[in-house]
């Protein structure tokens, strides 16, 4: 897993970085490299789980992204959103 400089996962909640994990180990198990860009630092909209340490960003990986994207949402189960975004996959713990 790489970080993106200025990046600090540090903050995240307990929960978002053990799904930090299983999203690297997604991302390991198809010989992809797993880049966060973002928690709570830079512009999220209003009401943004970043600002909550609830939510990360990683960068799009090779194709097949779609794939990829599905595989996430089963590693994390239905307590989170995984949306695919115009330059980023957006992850985040939101408990129904």
């Amino acid at each position: 897993m790489l970080i993106k400089a200025g990046v600090d996962i540090s903050r995240l909640k307990r929960d978002v970085r053990r799904a930090l994990g299983r999203v690297n180990r997604v991302f390991s198990n198809l010989d992809r490299e797993l880049i966060v860009t973002s928690t709570f630092e830079g512009n999220h909209s209003a009401g943004s789980l970043h600002y909550s340490d609830d939510a990360f960003d990683v960068r799009y990986p090779d194709p097949p992204v779609d794939e990829i994207i599905h595989l996430i949402r089963i590693a994390l189960g239905p307590d989170y959103d995984v949306v695919e975004e115009k330059s980023h996959i957006h992850i985040e713990r939101d408990p129904k």
